[in-house]
């Protein structure tokens, strides 16, 4: 009973915060850190928080970490965008340690590639050359309070540079996953990226200043910095239901729903589904993102997974296709391994 009263509170604040109309679009820093990671979960429409059962779990929901069995390594490989040359790159690995609970480290890395360096006289560049990326570190631990409950956290370190310049930040990610007496089906909740703020710095905002332009003889070369403002990270708090259904011989259907309120946009909804043949050796999957959303520049996601088992290891195949209204498409690829 005590549960299902934090569940229900939980869905009250949830409402209670639907009510804001203010979306604050485009005012956070990291927004690499809501990029879906995995190709599997983003074929899904991103509605993988109550599902979390393989390394894309560190990225979803830690707690889902907890139910693994095996030592798993995952490494996906996604393209933002067609023909913009921006990559997000995700590798993690879980460590099983039984009763103690289960570990993950996992590392995030945008990168957008090398571009020219621009200015007034030079607006075709001036031979120069700089880069940028965004890194998040993570180290995650997880465990079974329960047998039907159970809860993950995940510790980030998130660093921005540009040039000759960065921000840096620390965030937590805090999931639960429980496994309801209701008809099978799983109820999840998480809060991602709650942590400090984080402030660009570095000597690419250095300038000669003089603190007093009407007086002579003063110091008129005086080294300063800019100020810039420190923007928030892309908090989210988000709830999820998923229920897996057998059917015929070895074929399971697995439909979720995933319901968001973001501090930097609208409420909105994912809805995914994935059907599974053969003892889960072929996967056809589909979803669909931003459901609800104003203005939603995603929508439809497809994707469809490989699952070999050989013995004590097996590997695994994935990749996913998502439609963007302006920028086309993104595609993803991820390679599992567990044994």
């Amino acid at each position: 009973m005590k549960k299902l009263l934090q569940i229900i509170f939980l869905v009250i604040i949830v409402q209670g915060l639907s009510f804001s109309q203010v979306t604050k679009t485009g005012t956070t820093a990291a927004k690499f850190l809501s990029v879906g990671i995995g190709a599997r979960a983003n074929a899904m429409g991103g509605a993988f928080t109550s599902v979390a059962n393989d390394a894309s779990a560190l990225y979803w929901n830690p707690a889902g970490v907890a139910s693994l069995n095996d030592f798993e390594a995952m490494f996906t490989y996604t393209s933002l965008y067609k023909d913009l040359d921006i990559n997000v790159n995700y590798v993690a690995v879980v460590l099983p340690m039984g009763e103690t609970g289960n570990f993950g480290v996992s590392v995030t890395a945008l990168d957008f590639g090398e571009m020219n360096v621009t200015t007034e006289l030079y607006p075709e560049g001036t031979g120069e050359k700089f880069s940028a990326s965004s890194y998040a570190f993570g180290l995650s631990y997880a465990r079974n309070i329960t047998d039907d409950f159970s809860a993950g956290i995940t510790v980030k370190y998130i660093l921005e540079d540009i040039f000759n310049s960065s921000a840096s930040g620390v965030a937590f990610d805090i999931g639960t996953i429980f496994r309801t007496p209701f008809l099978g089906i799983n109820f999840s909740s998480i809060i991602t990226n709650y942590g400090s703020k984080m402030q660009i710095t570095g000597e690419d905002l250095l300038i000669r200043y003089d603190a007093d332009p009407n007086r002579q003889g003063n110091n008129q070369t005086t080294d300063a910095y800019y100020k810039t403002d420190k923007f928030e990270l892309p908090l989210r708090l988000q709830i999820g239901l998923s229920k897996d259904f057998q059917f015929l011989n070895e074929q399971r259907l697995t439909i979720a729903v995933d319901a968001a309120h973001p501090n930097d946009n609208s409420e909105y909804l994912n809805i995914g589904g994935e059907l599974s043949f053969l003892n889960n050796l072929v996967s056809l999957r589909g979803g669909y993102k931003g459901l609800l959303l104003d203005d939603n520049q995603e929508g439809l996601t497809l994707g469809a997974g490989l699952h070999y088992v050989l013995g004590v290891f097996a590997v695994g195949f994935d990749y996913s296709y998502q439609e963007f209204e302006f920028l086309d498409y993104t595609h993803s690829f991820g390679v599992i391994l567990k044994f």
